[in-house]
């Protein structure tokens, strides 16, 4: 037993030590040039000077709490950056999840149907255009909280995309597919879950990808307007009270969670998606 601990415990720095190995490129690569860009900064902005903190800066005027402890709940407003995140991405969940189910129902039933394609694709080709925070007085005006409307926002805002990707997904599905499925006489439900939702798989996740993307964008921008607990309202309330600092580190934060919320929808679509459809 503890022969076969101590083996284990060994495999898993070898593990980690050959990843490192086989991605060492793609590990230093990035850190260089991060490197240079602080470099860069610091020179442009040294200590002392007005207008745009440097990195050194930063770093002293937002170690304590908001690098050290994230998660600090003095009440109200006044959170960590971990919890004002974790408010944004409970808005997110609720928007995106929303957008993602209506948005693949729609694009199949309007991919399946000629008719009803003709006639909502260039109303859908116009509001896409539409700027997320342009939604935002439609909504405060309909639900008469900030809370329910930054989530309308979102779904608004993401809900575009997976329609659009969902529907050429299924307009695009070959038609000897079509041809074996009336071969087979596969009945309605038959043909959708055999044949027509797997194969539209690839172009549904590619417009969840783009919505995961556009609801972070969007919840960030409407938060700011809405207030409350949020990233959004976090950042808007540092700029007001000047504190430049404060704003930079919650853009790293904000990038960093945009980046593992795209990380995330594709490692999902690696998953579900076979590799020949990729």
């Amino acid at each position: 037993m503890t022969a076969n601990l101590t083996r284990t415990a060994n495999v898993q720095p070898n593990l980690m030590l050959s990843y490192l190995q086989k991605n060492s490129q793609k590990i230093i690569k990035p850190l260089i040039a991060l490197a240079i860009i602080m470099v860069i900064w610091q020179i442009l902005c040294p200590p002392g000077s007005k207008g745009l903190p440097g990195p050194m800066q930063v770093l002293a005027d937002t170690w304590d709490p908001y690098i050290i402890n994230p998660f600090f709940d003095n009440g109200g407003t006044d959170k960590g950056l971990a919890l004002q995140i974790f408010a944004s991405l409970q808005r997110v969940a609720i928007g995106f999840s929303l957008s993602a189910i209506v948005g693949i129902a729609l694009g199949i039933l309007i991919g399946v149907n000629k008719s009803l394609y003709e006639a909502l694709d260039p109303i859908f080709q116009v509001l896409r255009t539409i700027p997320p925070l342009a939604w935002l007085p439609i909504s405060l005006a309909a639900f008469q909280q900030s809370n329910p409307s930054a989530i309308f926002v979102i779904f608004i805002t993401s809900i575009w995309p997976i329609i659009i990707n969902t529907t050429v997904g299924v307009q695009q599905l070959p038609q000897d597919y079509r041809n074996v499925a009336k071969v087979l006489q596969l009945s309605g439900a038959e043909y959708f879950v055999s044949i027509l939702f797997p194969a539209t798989v690839p172009y549904i996740f590619t417009g969840l990808r783009i919505g995961i993307g556009l609801s972070w964008l969007a919840i960030v921008a409407a938060e700011m307007l809405v207030g409350g607990v949020g990233i959004g309202f976090f950042i808007w309330d540092a700029y007001n009270n000047s504190l430049l600092s404060q704003i930079i580190i919650a853009l790293i934060y904000v990038g960093i969670v945009g980046l593992l919320l795209d990380r995330l929808v594709a490692y999902i679509a690696s998953i579900a998606v076979p590799k020949e459809q990729k």
